[in-house]
């Protein structure tokens, strides 16, 4: 538990020093995440994790992206937990004054372990993740016949924690941060990308179905590495699990 702590702290301070550096041009922007998380157990130790997330401007309304992505997860052990997926990006803008003619794909691939750690009643995710990007480029007259590429690098502590239950039902706590860099040609000069803060609250109508709402504050560094977007996020997620049962 103090590790865990100690990685958050080290977390916050090194996002705050990064992003309170060269802060010539902050946007402020709101945003609302709608997302569908589905949970299809193949055994017990192999799952597929899929999810739809629309993300949408708030002031003024507008499309910004829409995400499809699907990946298996193996559970090596109590401690442990590894994944490898794929996912696609269909980004409409991200000013929501700006109404372009068309959306930039961006294809990703993604692999991640997991630290799991139980601490009293609180369980620690520790979450190391790389990811494989593909965007098409662009130019003023519209979308390139041609794909940058970057990897991107993520570290995520997140605790989650029972705040009530009765039966079936529950409420869950999650709090997490997340710090996430690029590598790539095309971003020198945005090697930290973003910082992202969150805390949600999850209701489980049973171990199957919930509902979780939730608050995140994203803090990202644009190409230009001078430029900022500042977010305020909040996202809803309908957690939908499909029951099976395995026989040993």
């Amino acid at each position: 538990m103090k590790r865990s702590f100690i990685s958050l702290i080290i977390i916050f301070f090194v996002s705050q020093l990064i992003t309170g550096q060269s802060q010539r041009k902050i946007d402020q922007q709101t945003l609302t995440w709608i997302r569908y998380y589905n949970i299809i157990p193949l055994t017990e130790k192999w799952a597929i994790h899929s999810e739809l997330d629309n993300r949408n401007f708030v002031n003024p309304i507008h499309e910004n992206l829409f995400v499809i992505r699907s990946q298996a997860r193996y559970r090596i052990n109590k401690m442990m937990e590894a994944g490898a997926g794929f996912a696609y990006f269909n980004v409409n803008t991200q000013n929501p004054k700006a109404d372009p003619d068309y959306s930039v794909p961006e294809y990703r691939a993604q692999q991640d372990l997991t630290l799991i750690n139980d601490v009293a009643k609180i369980t620690f995710h520790n979450r190391f993740q790389i990811e494989e990007r593909f965007i098409q480029k662009t130019d003023i007259n519209g979308l390139l016949n041609e794909f940058s590429f970057a990897l991107r690098f993520r570290y995520r502590l997140q605790s989650t924690f029972t705040m009530w239950e009765k039966e079936n039902h529950n409420i869950k706590g999650t709090v997490s941060d997340e710090i996430l860099f690029n590598q790539g040609k095309d971003n020198r000069k945005n090697t930290f990308d973003q910082n992202r803060f969150y805390f949600a609250l999850r209701y489980n109508f049973n171990p199957n179905i919930g509902l979780e709402l939730g608050y995140l504050k994203s803090f990202q560094r644009r190409s230009s590495g001078l430029d900022f977007y500042d977010r305020d996020i909040i996202r809803f997620t309908f957690y939908h699990r499909i029951n099976r049962n395995f026989k040993n």
